[in-house]
């Protein structure tokens, strides 16, 4: 079945104020209670480590909650609520310094349990609007393009409503809350219904099993977790790197913007390059580009900020490969494995370990970068101490880039001779 636009972008429009909830707290919330609120950067980083590993335990939990509701709307409109609860918490904290501890960390247990019930039901309700391969890869691309949209408005969000502080960050967290209500009603309303599944009736840890025996997935996830770490670790110290190695923080926002609105226009090329090349190359050709494009940062210095600016541009447009291509490699897994099981709803499943591993590998980029440079000797605000924030920002991401590729070329050879699900996207 082929989606009209106009369907899609129905479908897609959730995935807006999702993303502006997860920039802000991968992004912004690190710095924020470091650096503003005074809170020690271990402390944060540990807090971020602990909450970030709790939640991913519990995304399995809630994909199979998802698989056995057999309702995946239901789900969603449940989980936007105590979203947009915690995301208000967490940007709204308490004068007493006693309390930021406590606060941020139920603050972020209540944001990733809306967020995680939200995200993994609305994946699988995307993976479950059609059968054909390429038509999976318009939806997914759908999804990521608003996705993008959101991340631009989430970087833009607090400049314009008064900086990268508390007033600002406080003011577009309310910002938020709103476009979650009128983006998540529209969705809700609007979206095409995702076809029917028998419900499935395992066991909780049948469910989380099954998802291990396909090796397809198991190949898959091993690639996607080795691009994921490098994307995370950035995302976790960008901030620190435009402020102290730049030292541009007033261009911040300008940075974030080209990266991410360069990410949206790139979504287009690699749908168009994967429906020519197969999925797999053409992820392949974007991590390529990623790395080309990135390992160049390590050499910026105060003032660089229009090579920095190209670099920003360049690695988005990798980064479209990244958002459009992964879960629809993964849908082609998931409804594989379906087929072999005479149609049981497996979609929850499968986003759940899914999910786990992106919140894996972001917690790592917290609870390891973090600590790493604080023993290193970075503080943040002294510029001059700078290069363990340029190797670990710059260098080790390109090397788990490096490795994903050489895995996913490997695989993407293999399996075509081994028998398997081709995942080509022929």
């Amino acid at each position: 079945m082929t989606h009209s636009t106009r369907q899609l972008a129905a479908y897609g429009l959730l995935g807006l104020p999702l993303a502006m909830a997860a920039l802000p707290v991968y992004v912004h919330l690190p710095k924020f209670y470091a650096d503003d609120l005074g809170l020690p950067l271990a402390l944060v980083g540990a807090i971020l480590l602990g909450t970030r590993l709790a939640d991913a335990v519990s995304d399995p939990l809630l994909g199979c909650l998802s698989d056995r509701a057999g309702r995946r709307i239901p789900l969603v409109a449940a989980s936007l609520p105590l979203l947009a609860l915690g995301m208000l918490a967490l940007f709204h904290p308490p004068a007493d310094r006693a309390l930021l501890a406590p606060w941020l960390t139920a603050g972020l247990l209540v944001t990733y349990l809306g967020f995680s019930m939200a995200s993994i039901a609305y994946q699988a309700w995307g993976a479950q609007l059609s059968t054909d391969v390429h038509e999976r890869t318009r939806i997914t691309a759908a999804r990521e393009i608003f996705t993008l949209v959101g991340v631009l408005a989430a970087a833009v969000a607090p400049q314009l409503l008064g900086g990268e502080n508390a007033q600002g960050l406080g003011r577009a967290s309310v910002l938020f809350a709103a476009l979650l209500v009128v983006c998540g009603a529209a969705t809700l309303y609007a979206a095409p219904r995702p076809r029917e599944r028998r419900t499935d009736r395992s066991s909780v840890l049948a469910a989380i099993r099954l998802p291990l025996a396909n090796p397809d997935f198991r190949a898959l996830l091993v690639v996607f977790v080795l691009s994921g770490t490098a994307a995370a670790i950035p995302s976790t110290l960008v901030l620190f790197f435009i402020h102290d190695v730049l030292q541009a923080p007033d261009l911040t926002a300008l940075f974030l913007v080209l990266y991410f609105l360069a990410g949206a226009a790139g979504v287009p090329l690699w749908v168009w390059l994967a429906r020519r090349a197969g999925k797999a190359n053409a992820w392949l050709a974007g991590m390529l580009l990623a790395i080309a494009a990135f390992v160049w940062a390590f050499l910026l210095g105060p003032g660089d900020v229009v090579a920095y600016g190209a670099i920003c541009v360049l690695s988005g447009m990798a980064l479209g490969a990244d958002l459009a291509l992964p879960p629809s490699l993964l849908a082609d897994v998931i409804d594989g494995d379906e087929r072999a099981r005479a149609g049981a709803s497996a979609e929850g499943s499968y986003f759940g370990l899914w999910s786990l591993v992106t919140k894996a590998n972001l917690a790592a980029a917290a609870g390891i970068a973090l600590p790493a440079l604080a023993w290193l000797g970075y503080q943040p605000g002294a510029p001059t101490e700078t290069g363990a924030l340029s190797l670990v920002y710059c260098l080790l991401p390109c090397a788990f880039k490096l490795g994903s590729a050489a895995v996913l070329w490997r695989w993407q050879r293999r399996v075509p001779a081994a028998g398997r699900l081709s995942l080509q996207g022929d």
